[in-house]
């Protein structure tokens, strides 16, 4: 899904419940800290497996606590053993993986609270709530990513809270999570909760409360010598927010640095995958890809843009992914010149190209992949030549993919190539000035090379484009050429005609992993697949 060239009503808690009350000691920092105890050593964001990860940070995760032998409110090991592992949070992500995350972002607000003297300092991440299509039929519940990244747990109005403990140092600390409270006459509507109970026991975090007694803590977070951490200025649950956080956050910003904002740092960590998601978008990539292949196989012309979104909602779906990533763009003729066209509702015609752009999320994280070929088949040779174009400066710009290398330095590469392209092809003139070069360019091709990808398409958006990329990022290699149907100054030959090709890759110390290259992108592969008889 193209990203620009610039920087890329909830329901509220549930009421009180009939399950017994939990009552919370107003001094939360005399509870026992069950989680982690390590100083992280080594570069931030590295990418280890488990085992290392435990020697290199000195890391024991808490004793395991057993699955209630119920439903919680998502797959546990014990409802869904075909999904989830023992110890697993998420298919594939384990609690010890999880641990880790929280244990690295602590060491992140170590450094930068050093030397702001000894302070207490508290996490605070909301989840997102649940969203309504009309009065009481909700959507789809879908959990706020930074949240998810830091416990994997995925129920709405939920809050995590990460706090330092007295008398330790960071990166030391305890992970709370509070959480709707079991209730069996809103369960019988919507489903079961996890509790405090599940909470506990699926996630690895220290304590679990319900969601009425985080008023308890809000009340010691007042004083001046704690540093809450905690983005306010665009709250993930405006109730939740203005219930509590509001004046909390009003409160200390009354006091220099006594709040500070935690979704850079969550996103710096989320920049690197680890090898755990790495293989769930490898699993992601795989599936879309095949999607791809059978959507291609059922076109045919004249066929509906809607079909073919049917179709390969399907086919993603039958092979385990969990919903799309985004609206898909499913484009034929010249709307594929409208770059984020969704409305995907007009019939294609014999002779004509269709671009589809679509990822799905599979296990929390996501693919993107845009590929663009004819309906009948056959490209066209004014289609074919400037569809290859494409394919060389795509291949060109995945060949770039390599530690130090930026985005921004790609899309530079990017925007040069495609300026010779549309020269060799007669779309602009040879003799068009330097000066007017790039802005002639980017009348053909309007959006950047790429952007970060991982468990949001438009993944670590406050992360600049001009970062050298390190191995275990995650990117999208996305270059277009669109020539609408009213330029009279392209060759007609060409006009109606856009084509975008983009693959997912990963960044190593080698040459890059395409987690998309099973999806076919050669003139040859595609007219063959285009071409089977059924």
């Amino acid at each position: 899904m193209v990203s620009s060239r610039g920087a890329a009503a909830g329901e509220g808690p549930a009421g009180p419940g009939r399950a017994p009350r939990q009552p919370l000691p107003a001094d939360m920092s005399c509870f026992p800290a069950r989680g982690l105890v390590a100083a992280v050593r080594g570069r931030r964001g590295f990418s280890v497996c488990e085992s290392c990860a435990l020697r290199r940070f000195s890391i024991q995760p808490a004793q395991q606590k057993k699955i209630p032998n119920r439903y919680l409110g998502q797959p546990s090991p014990f409802t869904h053993p075909h999904l989830l592992k023992p110890g697993e949070v998420t298919p594939g992500l384990s609690q010890v993986e999880y641990a880790l995350r929280r244990h690295k972002l602590m060491s992140l607000i170590q450094k930068e609270a050093h030397g702001w003297g000894g302070l207490d300092h508290t996490v605070i991440l909301l989840s997102n709530p649940m969203y309504y299509m009309t009065n009481d039929i909700p959507y789809v519940f879908h959990q706020d990513t930074n949240f998810l990244y830091l416990c994997g747990f995925q129920e709405p109005d939920s809050i995590l809270v990460l706090q330092s403990i007295p008398g330790k140092a960071l990166p030391s600390h305890k992970s709370i999570l509070f959480v709707p409270r079991r209730d069996p006459s809103r369960e019988l509507w919507d489903g079961p909760r996890s509790g405090t109970d599940g909470a506990i026991a699926l996630t690895g975090v220290d304590e679990a409360y319900t969601i009425e007694e985080f008023r308890h803590l809000v009340a010691k977070l007042k004083g001046e010598s704690n540093i809450v951490w905690y983005d306010s200025a665009k709250p993930v649950h405006t109730e939740l927010h203005s219930d509590y956080m509001q004046p909390l956050a009003e409160i200390k910003a009354r006091n220099k640095n006594h709040i500070q904002g935690v979704r850079h740092l969550v996103q710096n960590l989320r920049l690197i995958k680890s090898p755990a998601e790495i293989e769930r978008m490898k699993i992601a990539g795989r599936v879309t890809a095949e999607a791809f292949i059978e959507t291609m196989f059922a076109s045919k012309s004249p066929v509906d843009e809607a079909f073919l979104y049917a179709k390969f909602e399907f086919e993603c779906r039958a092979r385990g992914a969990d919903i799309l990533a985004y609206p898909p763009v499913v484009a034929g003729g010249n709307r594929s010149n409208t770059l984020h066209y969704v409305k995907n509702n007009q019939l294609i015609k014999d002779g004509e190209l269709v671009l589809l752009d679509g990822g799905c999320e599979s296990s929390c994280y996501v693919s993107d992949i845009t590929r663009t070929w004819p309906v009948n088949g056959r490209f066209t040779k004014p289609q074919a030549e400037l569809y290859q174009a494409v394919l060389d400066i795509q291949k060109s710009c995945l060949s770039l993919c390599s530690p130090g290398m930026s985005l921004e330095n790609i899309y530079s590469l990017m925007l040069s190539l495609i300026g010779q392209k549309l020269k060799e092809l007669g779309i602009l003139k040879s003799s068009i000035t330097d000066s007017h070069f790039f802005k002639a360019v980017r009348k053909y091709c309007p959006h950047h090379v790429g952007h970060y990808l991982g468990m949001d398409v438009h993944d670590t958006p406050d992360i600049s484009r001009s970062l050298p990329l390190q191995p275990g990022m995650v990117i999208t290699i996305e270059p277009g050429i669109y020539v609408p149907e009213d330029d009279a100054s392209a060759p007609e030959r060409f006009r109606g005609i856009g084509v975008r090709i983009e693959d997912d890759v990963v960044i190593t110390e080698g040459a890059p992993l395409i987690l998309s290259a099973d999806c076919p992108k050669e003139v040859y592969h595609i007219e063959q697949i285009c071409g089977r008889s059924s």
